[in-house]
């Protein structure tokens, strides 16, 4: 066998995607292009009024601040290219190129599900420490924490992508997907697989199980202390930071555990491809909109902000 640069090695791949070009798919696309810019446009704005509005500079929203730009990233990687797949018939993507797309990929979701259970710790401590929360959750501690998960995302991706690109593809080129997914891209390997199959499957048991531990444990606390709480305003307002928080977790845990999680022999291409758009697309534009209409402060500092542009507005002659 020669060198694992060889050509048929750093040959482009073939996207065959999700859609077909009927009048069916074509509804479906472009429903995924609006999702798209609800997405791009929420996050943008999200991060606007964290950074714009002092009020705004707490633990949580600082976290939340990272969950928007992560998401950001994330769709802006895959989406462009799913557009440009089914818009103009250019399937390919180079070697390179899908080298970067599982990079990203691969730290973006594993990041975003360490930040995931660590906001899960914030908001117990919120709950069942109050008086110290300022203490427990000090700059310093919401830099470790944001660096950490930043930190291990990162590393996840280093390491799948040096092994998904340092595999020998001999064979077809065809992948399974809408992008460069590293499940779909190891079946068109032509070695022995396994070995990256278990190391892949522990990343995921670290990546996606940990912190969802972390969650658990983190709102059985909380669910107790809000059962005991004496205030109805109070017990109301902690229920729907974390009924939010809840909805985001499940979906994306629950969609990235179905697919690295189950068994090889229960794996379909088809599922796969579908439950991926839940949290590759759906939850990036879901998180800003259940973080921010039914959280009072972002609305009160978009409010103001509306206000200020509109006043201003009204000042131009």
């Amino acid at each position: 066998m020669g060198p694992w640069w060889n050509h048929s090695t750093l040959g482009d791949f073939i996207l065959l995607g999700i859609f077909s070009h009927n009048q069916t798919d074509l509804v479906l696309f472009s429903a995924i292009l609006l999702v798209f810019t609800v997405a791009v446009a929420g996050n943008i704005l999200l991060l606007f009024l964290i950074y714009s509005d002092a009020q705004l500079h707490t633990p949580m929203y600082f976290f939340l601040s990272h969950l928007s730009l992560m998401d950001l990233t994330l769709i802006c990687t895959i989406v462009p290219k799913m557009a440009d797949s089914f818009t103009h018939g250019r399937r390919s993507i180079s070697f390179i190129g899908c080298g970067l797309q599982i990079g990203f990929f691969v730290t973006l979701v594993g990041s975003e599900g360490l930040l995931l259970g660590l906001m899960a710790y914030d908001r117990h401590v919120a709950i069942n420490h109050p008086l110290r929360y300022h203490v427990l959750m000090s700059q310093r501690v919401c830099f470790q924490i944001v660096g950490s998960s930043w930190a291990f995302g990162t590393l996840d991706g280093l390491i799948q992508v040096v092994v998904a690109m340092t595999l020998p593809y001999c064979g077809s080129r065809e992948v399974d997907h809408f992008f460069c997914e590293v499940l779909a891209l190891s079946k068109l390997a032509c070695a022995d697989t396994s070995l990256f199959d278990t190391l892949l499957f522990y990343c995921c048991v670290f990546m996606l199980l940990l912190p969802f531990s972390i969650i658990v444990a983190s709102y059985a606390k909380i669910l107790r202390a809000v059962i005991n709480m004496n205030s109805a305003q109070a017990r109301q307002k902690a229920l729907t930071t974390c009924s939010s928080h809840l909805a985001a977790v499940s979906l994306f845990y629950g969609a990235a555990m179905f697919i690295y999680l189950r068994p090889k022999r229960y794996r379909a291409p088809g599922h796969d491809k579908v439950v991926s758009l839940f949290y590759t697309i759906l939850t990036p534009m879901l998180n800003p909109l259940i973080y921010s209409l039914r959280n009072r402060e972002v609305m009160r500092a978009l409010r103001k902000r509306l206000s200020h542009w509109i006043t201003a507005c009204q000042k131009v002659p």
